[in-house]
């Protein structure tokens, strides 16, 4: 398709995003909140399998971690706040109750918004609502069957459908706002957030129209993908196919369509013509939910740092925005940077280039950071040992890979290991005019211009005190002699 073609129409996109909560329990009942790799229909009770006379009971902590979540999506909550669940009517087989328990007109997260940065601008997404509901259950169709499999394990397991306002123009920003929902739970505590596992799941919604139209499009809606990549290769595949059949006289079907990622293609599932019919009414079985001006202050007390912030503080210190990113990618690399640079503002790159750097190798082979000796106060110390010139930037790394499971001070470690530069004044030009006499040609090379000579002569030093040496010192003594 040319881009005279592409130009022509507008992309409108909006999307659905289901979190699972990290609660212990299911929504309605004690069983097991987490399904993976278990036996299926294991982790199941008479509310799960919709037998008849299971009574729902609401979990609370899936209300307050859905209260946390309303506050990090920019929503605000009235006092004494009136919210309820509904039914939610349809017929699926692993749906076993014939009705899902949702919410519908008063869901307990309000309008709200989300921003994020994309080419050096900032990218606003509004946010329509967000609602508490229990998960189905799961189908799987075995390749060449004649039947389906039915696994309720994840039946009842609560989940908060973000829905957003059709506000997304492009597939960047689709990704850009699928991200930075992603950061967002994860940072609030709310959900583990693993998109391999389904923690997180994205229905995306697209439409093309003339530019300068009024009326939307027809919209179509690709449902349940799972990784950020697909989002952006789905919107752009849809946005082409659209365009195309457009352009041939031809009309986009209301319709929902699957992703094949081998193809990197979508298709049609199944037509959408009409508005779904779901016979909407309120739950008879659980009472209206008032949310008060105390539950909405407990939880904005146990919110913490956001992603917006940490973006903040890395601008004022004068991060790069690159490696700014990466780090605000990773909650628990950000809040470490965060402790860092509130009690020592002046080891801000330091603290940035070691957690974007080095230290996702070691997490790599020595586990998760989270679960290191590795604190704010030990990076903190390296960084100032590196500024006082005890420790060399190289051996600061191999400090913190020794320390990543060693409790025992920053210094104490470097003595064991020899890590610490030699600074003594005296031995450093004792070795100096050792290395002068014995490297006459590199003394030549340098005097009759060779700037490169002197970078050897400095290493020849180094040799000699086993890379103890402190290069400013040892360039230093070098010029005092040779520039004289």
């Amino acid at each position: 398709m040319s881009s005279e073609t592409r130009q022509k129409y507008e992309v409108v996109i909006g999307i659905e995003c289901h979190v699972q909560l990290a609660t212990k329990s299911k929504l309605f009942c004690a069983c097991d909140n987490d399904s993976r790799e278990v036996e299926p229909n294991t982790h199941v009770c008479p509310v799960c399998l919709g037998l008849p006379g299971a009574l729902p009971v609401l979990n609370k902590r899936a209300v307050e971690l859905a209260l946390r979540l309303g506050q990090a999506l920019n929503a605000t909550y009235p006092d004494n706040y009136h919210t309820k669940f509904d039914r939610k009517n349809y017929f699926y087989p692993d749906l076993p109750k014939g009705y899902q328990i949702t919410q519908f007109d008063e869901p307990i997260i309000g309008a709200g918004y989300v921003e994020f940065p994309l080419d050096g601008r900032t990218v606003r997404i509004g946010v329509t609502r967000a609602h508490l509901e229990g998960d189905a259950g799961k189908s799987s169709h075995p390749d060449g069957a004649d039947y389906s499999l039915v696994d309720l394990n994840r039946a009842e397991t609560p989940l908060v459908e973000i829905v957003s306002e059709p506000d997304m123009r492009s597939a960047a920003e689709a990704k850009g706002y699928a991200q930075e929902l992603y950061n967002i739970v994860r940072y609030a505590g709310v959900s583990e957030a693993n998109l391999y596992y389904g923690n997180m799941r994205f229905d995306v919604n697209v439409s093309v129209r003339l530019v300068g139209a009024k009326e939307f499009g027809t919209r179509t809606e690709t449902k349940n993908l799972n990784s950020f990549r697909a989002i952006e290769r789905a919107v752009e595949y849809e946005i082409d196919r659209q365009i195309e059949l457009v352009e041939a006289g031809e009309r986009v079907r209301q319709e929902t369509r699957g992703w094949n990622d081998a193809k990197q293609t979508t298709y049609a599932m199944r037509s959408k013509e009409d508005a779904d019919e779901y016979r909407y009414f309120p739950e008879p079985d659980l009472p209206p939910l008032i949310i008060t001006r105390a539950m909405v202050e407990a939880q904005a007390n146990e919110l913490g740092l956001l992603p917006a912030e940490v973006r903040a503080e890395l601008a004022a210190a004068g991060m790069p925005a690159k490696e700014s990113e990466v780090l605000v990618a990773d909650p628990v690399a950000a809040r470490l940077w965060h402790d860092v640079v509130s009690a020592h503002p002046e080891h801000a790159r330091f603290a940035l280039n070691w957690l974007v750097g080095d230290r996702v190798k070691l997490e790599e082979d020595k586990g998760a950071l989270a679960e290191s000796d590795i604190s704010a106060l030990t990076v903190a110390l390296v960084a100032q040992m590196v500024q006082d010139s005890k420790l060399s930037s190289s051996n600061a790394k191999v400090l913190l890979a020794a320390l990543w499971s060693d409790d025992r001070g920053g210094m104490e470690v470097a003595k064991e290991l020899g890590l610490l530069q030699e600074s003594n004044v005296d031995e450093l030009a004792r070795i100096v005019d050792e290395v002068i006499a014995e490297q006459a040609q590199a003394v030549a090379d340098y005097t009759n211009g060779n700037q490169r000579a002197l970078g050897a002569l400095v290493g020849q030093v180094m040799k000699k005190t086993q890379g103890k040496g402190n290069p400013p010192l040892i360039n230093q003594l070098l010029h005092d002699r040779l520039d004289a």
